[in-house]
């Protein structure tokens, strides 16, 4: 299956185009979001010198209903942004293209990463040019098994997983705790990284020299 980049530039009839390019060093990173045709619901990661700013300038919209900040720091807010024109979200959705979580948006753009069916891939740029959201293709090659051990969405939990002690020994964090901080489902967390750890470990297998695998193992 085709892999391909793509770089799409948000329509200003969508509030996270606005004010992304009014506070273009500010980094919006959407941890989860669902969509219908009428409402659309995000948790988003808002980073930046003065992310408290930002939000009182994304309730100024007439089409975010509502904005519920989560956690909160100097330089980093955690929010759940209601709207009712979730424009970008269903015409992603519509496409039939999987939308790996988290994806970024910085200054009105927004990078994404697929890998899908020729046929799909085709239907999603169709997609785009009849809902007006202009995009340009950065890459498309062939992609194979061996391109990558983990996906985007694994090697993200993964390195938040390891930033917060989660492999620690003693624990700094639990999976709930992890879970929570990130933004998504205790259940989800767990599944992500069960994959991640068996993707790792039948790899190190692989590549382990089998002058080791009869090696016994003794007590201390």
């Amino acid at each position: 299956m085709p892999y391909a980049k793509l770089t799409l530039t948000i329509p200003d009839s969508i509030w996270i185009s606005k004010v992304s390019r009014t506070y273009p060093d500010t980094r919006f990173r959407v941890l989860a979001a669902t969509a219908n045709t009428t409402t659309g619901v995000a948790r988003i990661e808002i980073r930046g010198d003065d992310p408290e700013a930002v939000c009182q300038a994304i309730r100024e919209y007439e089409s975010v209903t509502d904005l519920t900040v989560f956690e909160a720091d100097p330089e980093m807010y955690r929010v759940q942004v209601e709207t009712t024109v979730p424009l970008l979200l269903t015409s992603l959705q519509d496409s039939g293209v999987p939308l790996e979580m988290p994806f970024e948006v910085r200054n009105a753009e927004l990078t994404l990463e697929v890998t899908v069916p020729q046929r799909t891939l085709s239907e999603f740029g169709e997609t785009l040019d009849r809902v007006g959201i202009q995009y340009t293709v950065e890459q498309i090659q062939q992609a194979t098994e061996s391109d990558s051990l983990l996906t985007d969405r694994q090697r993200w939990l993964l390195d938040e997983a390891i930033d917060r002690g989660y492999y620690d020994t003693p624990r700094e964090t639990t999976l709930v705790e992890l879970a929570d901080d990130v933004g998504i489902a205790k259940s989800t967390c767990s599944e992500i990284l069960h994959r991640v750890e068996e993707q790792v470990m039948k790899e190190y297998r692989r590549d382990e020299p089998d002058v080791y695998r009869n090696v016994a193992m003794t007590s201390d």
